[in-house]
């Protein structure tokens, strides 16, 4: 998924805000469903995050254009784990391990279903 990088993502120097790297991969999550006429919250429940490292590697800047890639690595009983990286020019500037924990709507954890973790693995 592209991304501009706008004022609003910025510091005072033009440089992105470290926290919105972090929106820009949420972003390219949620448009993995919506490119395909889903939402990311079906089935009775939603993915949270559970656990994040990121690794700020470059700065982005304002006026940039980057790609956010995902990459799915193992869908467990109520979580997946996906990594993904923001290129800018081909070259990565951002990586980020995210743990995704399927949730009810009520916050209480709850096993992913056959069905769930097919869509997952067709998705990503």
């Amino acid at each position: 998924m592209k991304i501009r990088v706008y004022y609003e993502d910025t510091d005072a120097g033009g440089i992105v805000y470290h926290s919105n790297y972090l929106n820009f991969c949420e972003r390219a999550r949620s448009e993995v469903f919506f490119r395909h006429g889903l939402s990311p919250v079906f089935g009775g429940g939603q993915f949270v995050a559970r656990k994040i490292e990121a690794d700020f590697i470059l700065s982005a800047k304002l006026g940039d254009t980057l790609e956010v890639v995902n990459e799915l690595l193992e869908v467990k009983g109520a979580s997946f784990l996906l990594v993904q990286r923001i290129f800018k020019e081909q070259k990565m500037i951002f990586e980020l391990r995210i743990m995704l924990a399927y949730v009810t709507f009520e916050g209480k954890p709850q096993k992913i279903t056959p069905d769930i973790k097919r869509l997952i693995e067709s998705l990503f």
